[in-house]
């Protein structure tokens, strides 16, 4: 039996469709993991409290951080050196830019793609 087939047909799934965009940079990618990360920095204030947040170590989240940083040619963050209140990290303004930018982009395209998500999700097809 072919594994695909014992799934449900579209009709009967009840979950929305969701649109989520990934760009492809020659082999690394932009996608909603990497704004989350940012997103977390921001809000958290620091690499491994957002990579906590999303359940990675500070390693690969320093990682993906560093991947952004070579696709766009400079740093998404900045980061402070511990003391006595510890270290940090905030975005740039490119990293900032960066989030403003693909929250938009999915906007748009979410927009758009709506015909057709409506017509997945739809009981009555052609």
């Amino acid at each position: 039996m072919d594994e695909g087939m014992d799934r449900k047909p579209l009709h009967k799934v009840k979950t929305a469709a969701k649109v989520r965009i990934k760009v492809r940079i020659g082999t690394d990618a932009i996608g909603p993991g990497k704004i989350r990360l940012l997103d977390l920095i921001d809000s958290e204030g620091g690499i491994s409290a957002a990579g906590r947040q999303m359940g990675l170590s500070y390693r690969r989240a320093w990682h993906l951080i560093d991947t952004l940083n070579t696709v766009l040619g400079e740093p998404v963050i900045e980061t402070s050196v511990g003391g006595e209140g510890g270290g940090g990290a905030r975005l740039t303004d490119i990293g900032r830019a960066l989030v403003e930018r693909y929250r938009a982009a999915c906007s748009d395209a979410e927009e758009s793609m709506k015909p057709f998500t409506d017509w997945l999700e739809s009981a009555e097809r052609d």
